[in-house]
């Protein structure tokens, strides 16, 4: 009997082991694949030339704070070293579990059209204040031609060569109610031209989870996107996310609308 409960603690042991080596392994894959381009199928020539890189080779630095967020991403054309500028931005919002670290390739992939690229660790994005951080970071890079105190002063690659007049802001899931705070609720909120809400949580889901979001208060061209199928239907349907859309209060223009499963519901409303 002591033999066989030995069996089973050192199977039970095994177990453990393989499951925690699955999370850390799980934990540790970027949610996009550095060659994610490659498998995207573009649906014409738009899409094509976009998905592809630009013509802009790409650097990335970071800096540590002391933010529940941990620290800033940037990702920027490299010659933006040796060149005046300005540059205009995109700010990322996370999703749930996504912190800009796990897709690294998306931002590459935005700076290489000539974008400053920015975001954080923040694993709490719906309220849009990792967002609003972000733009007060870049004031702060813009505005200053060397960064830190003492010992760790350097001179500020960024100063005056970062389009403040000209930020969009994107985010998926948790992050796309992110989007929407921050263009509506942030002390910034006017800063932003422009927006991308990819498959926002659902306004119910949202309330339940304290993550409460008024699409009636967007002032500026957004465009909302969200698969039909294939998993986001249980983060916002396509029912849900038209309700989102008819509460922006603007001239809006249904872009495209698939049911099919695996396609995509695709709206913008202009601000």
């Amino acid at each position: 009997m002591k033999k066989v409960l030995k069996i089973i603690v050192l199977i039970l042991l095994a177990f453990l082991l393989c499951l925690t080596a699955l999370f850390f392994y799980l934990s540790k894959r970027p949610a996009a694949p550095a060659n994610y381009q490659n498998k995207v199928q573009t649906g014409g020539k738009i899409e094509e030339k976009y998905m592809s890189n630009g013509a802009y080779e790409v650097s990335a630095c970071e800096e540590a704070v002391l933010q529940g967020f941990g620290k800033y991403m940037l990702y920027y054309p490299s010659e933006l070293t040796e060149t005046a500028g300005p540059y205009p931005v995109i700010v990322i919002c996370n999703g749930s579990g996504t912190p800009l670290s796990k897709y690294p390739a998306v931002a590459r992939h935005f700076a290489s059209w000539g974008f400053l690229v920015i975001g954080t660790e923040e694993q709490y994005d719906w309220n849009g204040f990792s967002a609003e951080m972000c733009i007060r970071y870049l004031e702060l890079l813009n505005e200053n031609k060397t960064i830190g105190d003492g010992d760790s002063k350097k001179a500020n690659i960024f100063f005056g060569k970062i389009d403040l007049e000209n930020v969009g802001i994107v985010g998926h899931s948790q992050g796309g109610v992110g989007v929407i705070n921050a263009i509506t609720t942030q002390q910034h909120s006017d800063g932003f031209k422009a927006a991308v809400s990819l498959s926002p949580t659902n306004q119910e889901l949202a309330h339940n989870l304290l993550w409460d979001y008024d699409a009636s208060q967007i002032k500026i061209p957004i465009l909302l996107s969200a698969g039909a199928g294939g998993g986001d239907d249980w983060v916002v349907t396509g029912g849900q996310l038209e309700e989102i859309y008819e509460e922006i209060p603007s001239d809006k223009v249904m872009l495209r609308r698939k049911d099919t499963a695996h396609g995509e519901m695709l709206y913008a409303a202009n601000g």
